[in-house]
């Protein structure tokens, strides 16, 4: 009975930290607390024109996991052993009718129909001209060179899933919820520095050239155009899907001689090898997604959840790494892994950068009397 019960309520905090989400149940390490999937999300604009191919809907990897680490590797001949370990079925893959956007199955062509790509299919341009969505995303590409953190995608969904609503007033309230901070008013996200006024002014009038609608001429403002970068730079959640990851996991679960298992992690030890000499840490089709109930999670050095992708796609799966009491507050921390493990002086600026906050967990609040410096491994010189 208790599963068909409410998990997590968001309740607002203060003005100061805003909305949070809090447990209605406890919690035990490695237990689910929700899953939910994007109101929109997006490959990067990079890995997409670097070969990473995926769903353009769920982003699901569309290659096998033998053309996965070739790719990767840049070993053409390179064979994966147990090929049963592959989950790719891509007799199933399926592309847009009209144009070339590929898709894992028709259900997801058939959503994003729905959702979306009526409005952002390019077959539909009459120019003689590159397609102003076209022309978007190359002039992102040319901004935002790798490892990216945001997509104008996102926002061109955002823009096209009001436009083909039936009720567009709600399907805007939707992504109200993703609030971005002010200061003073005005916007003070990385993506919106100095350096980037003429860029952003130049994405804004391709965004009104292929898109513009009556019914949302507040987004197409200098200023609402502003606050939607800020909107996907500070909520954008994001998503890592792999071919390869699923094999190498998948192979952790076979029942092999224990002879035979050494051999195999020898194997995948000397791959990784490979691809990070070859490729560097770019391993998956990475992207990012809005998600209301992750979004309303806020952050700590020291969380107690974190936020998986178990089904390699875009379905989002937060999982306690502590115990959670009924009534307490769940937390997730937004830096990545590498970061993580920096110094106080290096996490608060990068807080400060993408989600326009000062952390003051327990362990940046620990980390006071600690020198107000950053170390040269710390990667901020």
């Amino acid at each position: 009975m208790e599963d068909y019960l409410p998990r997590v309520e968001v309740r607002v905090i203060d003005d100061e930290k805003g909305k949070g989400l809090f447990a209605l149940r406890k919690f035990n390490p490695g237990d689910v607390i929700f899953e939910e999937r994007p109101l929109v999300c997006a490959q990067f604009l990079w890995n997409q024109a670097y070969g990473y191919l995926a769903c353009d809907y769920c982003m699901r990897p569309l290659e096998t996991a033998e053309e996965n680490v070739r790719r990767l590797t840049g070993i053409p001949d390179l064979h994966l052993p147990y090929p049963e370990c592959c989950n790719t079925k891509k007799d199933d893959y399926i592309e847009c009718s009209y144009c070339e956007v590929s898709y894992c199955n028709v259900h997801c062509r058939e959503q994003a129909w729905e959702q979306y790509h009526q409005v952002l299919c390019t077959s539909s341009y009459l120019g003689n001209t590159q397609h102003p969505l076209d022309q978007l995303q190359n002039a992102w590409r040319e901004m935002h060179y790798p490892p990216e953190t945001a997509s104008i995608m996102l926002i061109a969904r955002m823009i096209a899933t009001v436009k083909q609503a039936k009720d567009k007033a709600g399907a805007a309230h939707l992504f109200s919820q993703f609030c971005h901070k002010t200061r003073n008013g005005d916007i003070a996200h990385k993506l919106l520095g100095r350096h980037f006024q003429n860029q952003i002014e130049h994405l804004r009038q391709l965004m009104i050239k292929g898109l513009q609608d009556e019914d949302l001429l507040q987004w197409f403002t200098i200023d609402g155009f502003r606050s939607l970068i800020a909107l996907v730079g500070t909520n954008g959640q994001g998503i890592g899907t792999s071919a390869f990851g699923v094999w190498v996991k998948n192979c952790d679960a076979l029942d092999l001689a224990q002879d035979e298992k050494e051999k195999l992690n020898s194997f995948i030890h000397d791959l990784y090898k490979k691809i990070e000499n070859e490729t560097g840490p770019f391993l998956n089709n990475e992207g990012s997604g809005l998600y209301p109930l992750q979004s309303a999670c806020n952050h700590s050095c020291v969380p107690n959840a974190e936020a998986t992708f178990p089904y390699n796609n875009f379905t989002l799966v937060m999982e306690a790494i502590k115990e959670i009491l009924p009534g307490e507050e769940i937390i997730v921390c937004y830096l990545d892994e590498c970061h993580r493990n920096r110094s106080r002086h290096s996490r608060i600026k990068l807080l400060r950068e993408n989600y326009l906050f000062t952390c003051a967990c327990l362990k940046c609040e620990s980390q006071i009397p600690d020198a107000d410096t950053t170390s040269e491994s710390d990667g901020d010189q």
